[in-house]
């Protein structure tokens, strides 16, 4: 399987996602539950581009669907993070808004296209 043409969008902003979860890292206060989760978070919220980038370069469809959710699993992680770091009050909810919106976006997009893809295959 080719890439895509159509994934330059969706590897822009998964990139732009992994940076935007960079500066959160290193905004965070020094304390250790925020350490800890700053780790995590910067785990699975960096990796969303590179598995993306993954899939793009997908063998077959049933490795596009594969490499796919394999993204979507690490945007639901970093959902869950960021969900931690607002209800915890590490951050405030106001300063989280924007990256919680974008996660949930993104986690959006990533369902409907392994949902085509799925739709696709059969």
């Amino acid at each position: 399987m080719t890439e895509r043409k159509e994934p330059s969008a969706l590897r822009i902003r998964t990139k732009e996602f992994a940076l935007r979860i960079i500066r959160l890292y290193r905004a965070l206060p020094k304390s250790g539950e925020a350490s800890v989760i700053g780790k995590q978070i910067l785990r699975s919220g960096t990796s969303v581009g590179a598995q993306y980038r993954e899939a793009c370069r997908a063998k077959s469809p049933r490795d596009f669907i594969s490499k796919m959710e394999g993204s979507l699993q690490e945007l639901d992680e970093t959902a869950f993070w960021v969900e931690l770091i607002i209800e915890a009050e590490i951050m405030p909810k106001e300063r989280m808004k924007d990256l919680e919106k974008e996660t949930n976006e993104l986690i959006a997009i990533f369902v409907a296209s392994i949902k085509t893809a799925k739709k696709n295959e059969n």
